[in-house]
């Protein structure tokens, strides 16, 4: 890590960036998406500090056939539209858009951290942390080789490098340099 945390920032995106849907359904259009509270200000911090911002996120609904995957690039481009409303952005966006088993892109495996290592120019995920709301989130970040932060209630159970409330205090714990 840099001295003032991860250079990359690897977000899960439902229940780490926007409100997560009930299990078992989907943020399937534009209009379903709502950002979190405060995960524009800690994207926005982020930016300005020069810190890589890359979500990575399994979206089964297409395999589903829930949704398309035009659908979901809509779905993206509205998530583009809201952080730039509030003067933040992502650096690139990676889906998994398979069923459990069909690949190794899904998480919990770290294709998709590891094919943006590969793509973005200057990643290094031994400087770089996974943050997500989700045990498969840390599972993929150890994986790939990064830090972790689970978003989840003090307390909570993880394999993480730390349990933190939300996408703001993680950001924040992080860019102090807390390990």
């Amino acid at each position: 890590m840099t001295a003032r945390g991860p250079a990359t920032f690897f977000l899960d995106r439902d229940g780490t960036v926007n409100v997560k849907a009930p299990d078992g359904q989907y943020v399937c259009a534009p209009e379903e998406l709502r950002l979190l509270p405060g995960a524009a200000a800690a994207i926005r911090h982020l930016n300005r500090h020069g810190r890589r911002v890359v979500v990575v996120t399994n979206q089964r609904g297409v395999a589903l056939g829930l949704m398309s995957r035009a659908d979901l690039e809509s779905v993206e481009k509205h998530l583009a539209e809201l952080l730039w409303a509030e003067g933040a952005y992502v650096d690139a966006y990676y889906a998994c858009i398979h069923h459990r088993g069909e690949c190794d892109c899904r998480k919990p495996a770290p294709g998709l951290l590891l094919t943006a290592a590969r793509e973005i120019p200057g990643v290094s995920l031994g400087d770089a942390v996974m943050i997500g709301d989700s045990e498969s989130d840390v599972r993929a970040g150890r994986a790939a080789g990064c830090a972790t932060v689970r978003l989840a209630p003090p307390g909570t159970p993880s394999a993480a490098d730390h349990v933190l409330t939300d996408l703001r205090t993680a950001v924040e714990t992080l860019m102090r340099g807390d390990r």
